[in-house]
């Protein structure tokens, strides 16, 4: 995805483009109406998941724009949120064996120094969803680290909670989605805290999460 982002003192303004991106370089070509539907998809998460997020609006005319910006083209693709302070740590729920979990585990039999049973097949269904956060990294993919990584990089407290709320927010969105028949196989949730309250930040549940 490729989002442009402005800062409104307090709030943000992020805007989902039709444009993509691969290894950070920004494709020519982009997919008609792809960023109205990332955004769609989290305006849904955000307003059935019954978690803290940042989310304020998505309706234009509340949007604290310049006198004489066209918002029709925002319509849809837009999202205006309170700014937080943005924790660094990807949080990565796994609840099938699949991407770069399936590559670790191949290797060792675990996946973020969590042992999983032998014998698994890629994709297989865990027998519980695993919380394995990544760092954020200012380009190129993610790295894999360990829960006692991120305890050293945000605290104990702090690592267990986001732990504690990635995993049920995981809980919920599955099960939702699995009643439609859609399998969320891993996801990532981001978070941000405002005043020591923890938030939930970003886009939810899409496919590009």
């Amino acid at each position: 995805k490729v989002r442009d982002v402005y800062d409104l003192g307090d709030r943000l303004l992020i805007v989902a483009t039709d444009r993509i991106s691969a290894f950070d370089w920004v494709l020519p070509t982009g997919i008609p109406d792809k960023g109205r539907v990332l955004t769609q998809l989290s305006k849904f998460w955000f307003g059935r998941l019954n978690v803290s997020h940042h989310l304020l609006s998505m309706d234009v005319n509340d949007f604290p724009l310049p006198t004489g910006t066209p918002r029709e083209p925002l319509g849809g693709r837009s999202m205006l949120v309170r700014k937080t302070e943005v924790f660094p740590v990807e949080c990565v729920v796994r609840g099938y064996l699949s991407g770069s979990g399936w590559k670790e585990y191949q290797k060792n039999g675990c996946v973020c120094g969590i042992q999983l049973p032998a014998g698994l097949r890629e994709s297989d269904r865990l027998p519980e969803p695993i919380f394995t956060p990544a760092t954020k990294e200012e380009s190129g993919h993610d790295i894999n680290i360990p829960f006692e990584r991120m305890c050293e990089i945000l605290s104990r407290p702090v690592s267990e909670e986001l732990r504690r709320l990635s995993l049920e927010i995981y809980r919920r969105g599955a099960e939702h989605a699995n009643t439609r028949g859609v399998i969320i196989a891993d996801t990532k949730f981001e978070f941000g805290q405002i005043g020591g309250d923890i938030i939930l930040i970003d886009e939810v549940l899409t496919p590009d999460s």
